[in-house]
């Protein structure tokens, strides 16, 4: 799942943006509205984590945007009020959800994890193909009735790939859903991190390359 994050408090946003790549998910940070324009105009995020009073650009205006470009993005808004009247209106100008300020960081996980759902064709929580079973909420992988322990990066890949449902996804896919954008898009990243992820996997392989054009299950 790939997630922007845009808050203008940085302890915060980058304490929020390391949690989500901890569950896996490939996380963009930046700190004011004029900033999040410019990224949702270059990479598609299935979830933004939106502060409301940002500067540069107020949030309103960002989610605003979002909406008038027809994205399938989720939109998350974040806002220090709490007043029930504020998230009204963050709602109604295009927000999917609204968490005011303090939150608990498993909440906003969760929250998170359920508009990503909502980005595509719904699927079931947990995910099953070819003798696996996945389940995002709780980041466990089974073969077979066998617990599989995976790196973020590992799991994030094969989330991906179970979410495709048999259809082939290209390194480059995998590379933009599964890391963020300071990646270097030339490395072989992906390609060893599917061969780690074939090997814990074990025998028979379950993850097919498809010479030229990528990868499925």
């Amino acid at each position: 799942m790939r997630v922007l994050v845009v808050e203008d408090e940085q302890l915060l946003a980058d304490a929020v943006a390391t949690g989500l790549r901890r569950e896996a998910m490939a996380v963009d940070v930046v700190y004011d509205g004029a900033a999040a324009l410019e990224r949702i105009g270059v990479n598609d995020y299935d979830v933004v984590v939106l502060d409301r009073d940002l500067p540069l650009v107020h949030g309103d205006d960002v989610c605003r945007k979002i909406v008038e470009l027809g994205m399938p993005t989720r939109v998350l808004m974040l806002t220090a009020s709490g007043d029930v009247s504020d998230r009204v209106e963050g709602l109604e100008i295009g927000a999917d959800d609204y968490l005011p300020k303090p939150f608990a960081f498993s909440e906003l996980t969760a929250r998170v994890r359920a508009l990503g759902r909502r980005t595509s064709v719904p699927l079931p929580p947990v995910l099953e193909r070819a003798g696996i079973k996945l389940d995002p909420n709780r980041r466990e992988v089974f073969r077979d009735g066998r617990e599989i322990q995976l790196a973020p990066k590992e799991f994030a890949v094969l989330e991906v790939l179970m979410r495709s449902e048999g259809a082939v996804v290209s390194a480059e896919q995998l590379l933009e859903k599964a890391w963020d954008e300071n990646t270097d898009p030339f490395t072989n990243v992906v390609r060893v991190t599917v061969m780690t992820l074939r090997r814990k996997l074990g025998e028979p392989p379950v993850i097919v390359t498809v010479p030229g054009s990528g990868y499925r299950i």
